[in-house]
């Protein structure tokens, strides 16, 4: 009989939702402006994970400790670049680049390329954010197109060890390794009452702890599903949270619920 994963990682937390419930839906993402809608499973989330880390590790070859600066918007691929940073030990840094320290490989959306300092980046990688992962339209030189570069890696990716005591996410001046990560996720989950039952509508910048509990953590550590947003149209409110049976939101105003970050429905 197969071992249950336990997680002391954030790698171990995907690992365990894979392993618990590979095929019902983990992510959604809508981008109201694009008119786009993206289901993934579990399963296929992670296989994204694992060509991202694959790509970090063997295509820039980087090693554990090294920083990733992600300057991207609330997205899923925002997440599956979280999860491959954080499953190859690399130190993930959200904010302005110019805030990091020391050298860094700068993931960077398209939209964002010609506004960002990568004046310190050893290299820059270019994301569309086009539905299903479409390349860019156009590469800048000495840019790397992630949609074009990540497809030829393989999908599987096995962390060489837990890094439960590795620093992996630095935000607004606070470093947080992936034990503080797994206990931040459990914490809040627990708060928010979140379980596989549940379906949560976010609205939220994936710029803060916060934001990356809400829409990552906390749904891998409880089981539920996110359903995230891009250029909100409040327009399409009512009818998203019927069609998704979203049970709870974030950072979604014009929803009935409590007080608090995550609001209950119903």
């Amino acid at each position: 009989m197969t071992e249950p994963v336990i997680a002391t990682d954030p790698a171990g937390l995907l690992a365990a939702r894979v392993e618990a419930d590979p095929s019902r839906p983990f992510v959604t993402f809508y981008d109201d402006a694009r008119n786009e809608r993206v289901e993934l499973s579990a399963r296929v989330f992670a296989n994204w994970v694992a060509k991202t880390a694959n790509l970090l590790v063997d295509g820039f070859g980087m090693q554990p400790g090294d920083r990733v600066v992600l300057a991207l918007p609330e997205h899923w691929q925002t997440q599956v670049w979280l999860m491959a940073s954080w499953s190859a030990g690399l130190h993930v840094h959200l904010g302005e680049p110019g805030e990091a320290e020391g050298p860094y490989l700068l993931a960077v959306a398209e939209e964002r390329l010609g506004e960002v300092d990568d004046s310190e980046a050893d290299e820059v990688v270019g994301l569309s954010l086009h539905a299903l992962g479409g390349p860019m339209a156009d590469v800048p030189p000495g840019v790397t197109d992630y949609a074009t570069e990540v497809r030829a890696y393989g999908d599987r990716f096995r962390p060489e060890r837990s890094f439960a005591g590795d620093p992996l996410l630095s935000v607004t001046k606070t470093t947080y390794s992936g034990a503080d990560l797994v206990a931040e996720a459990r914490t809040a989950a627990a708060e928010w009452a979140l379980d596989a039952r549940d379906r949560l509508l976010v609205h939220v910048p994936l710029t803060t702890l916060q934001g990356v509990l809400i829409t990552l953590l906390a749904p891998l550590a409880s089981g539920s599903s996110v359903i995230i947003q891009r250029n909100f149209d409040k327009a399409s409110l009512d009818r998203r949270l019927t069609l998704e049976h979203v049970t709870a939101t974030a950072g979604v105003s014009g929803a009935n619920g409590g007080s608090g970050p995550v609001q209950r429905l119903g």
